[in-house]
C-alpha cells in the first residue's frame, strides 16, 4: 500500500484503481511528429508570406519581417474567430502554439469568450489578463539576455 493510500477509504482506493485501468496510453511519438509537422507548416507559411512581401513590395527580408508577423497574426485571429484554429489546435497539439500564431489565438479566444461582459471589462480585460504575464516574462527574459550579451562583449 502506498503512503497516500494509508488514509484513503476503500471507495477512494477502488476509484483510483478504476482511473488507472481506464487511462489510455498517450502516443508520444505520433503526437510529437504531428506537433513538429504542424509547427513546421506554420513556419513555412510564414516564410511564404514573407517571400510574398519581399516580391510584391520589393522589401528586403528584415523589412518584411513586421508585415509578415502582422499577416500571420491576422490569419490566426481570423481562423480563431471562424473556429478553424481550435480544430487545428486539437489536431496539432503543441505545434499550434508556434509563438506568434499561438499567442494571437489565445488573445482572440479570450476576447471572444468574454465579449458578453463588455468591451473594456470583458474583451480587453480578459485579453490583457492573459497577455500581462507573457509580456512581463518576455521583457524580463530580454533584459537578462541583453545583460549576458553585454557582459560577454565587455569580457572579450
Amino acid at each position: 500500500m502506498k503512503p497516500k493510500d494509508a488514509k484513503a477509504t476503500a471507495a477512494q482506493r477502488a476509484y483510483r484503481e478504476r482511473v488507472v485501468a481506464a487511462r489510455r496510453s498517450v502516443p508520444l511519438l505520433g503526437n510529437g511528429l504531428r506537433a513538429f509537422m504542424a509547427g513546421g507548416a506554420l513556419c513555412v507559411l510564414g516564410q511564404l508570406i514573407q517571400g510574398i512581401w519581399v516580391r510584391i513590395l520589393g522589401m528586403d527580408n528584415e523589412m518584411a519581417a513586421n508585415p509578415t508577423t502582422a499577416t500571420m497574426i491576422g490569419f490566426s485571429v481570423l481562423a480563431t474567430g471562424l473556429g478553424i484554429y481550435d480544430r487545428f489546435g486539437q489536431w496539432a497539439g503543441a505545434g499550434s502554439a508556434v509563438p506568434v500564431t499561438g499567442f494571437a489565438n489565445s488573445m482572440a479566444s479570450a476576447a471572444i469568450e468574454h465579449r458578453a461582459e463588455g468591451l473594456v471589462l470583458g474583451t480587453a480585460g480578459q485579453m490583457f489578463k492573459l497577455a500581462g504575464p507573457i509580456i512581463a516574462f518576455g521583457v524580463t527574459a530580454a533584459f537578462f539576455v541583453a545583460l549576458v550579451k553585454t557582459l560577454w562583449v565587455m569580457g572579450s
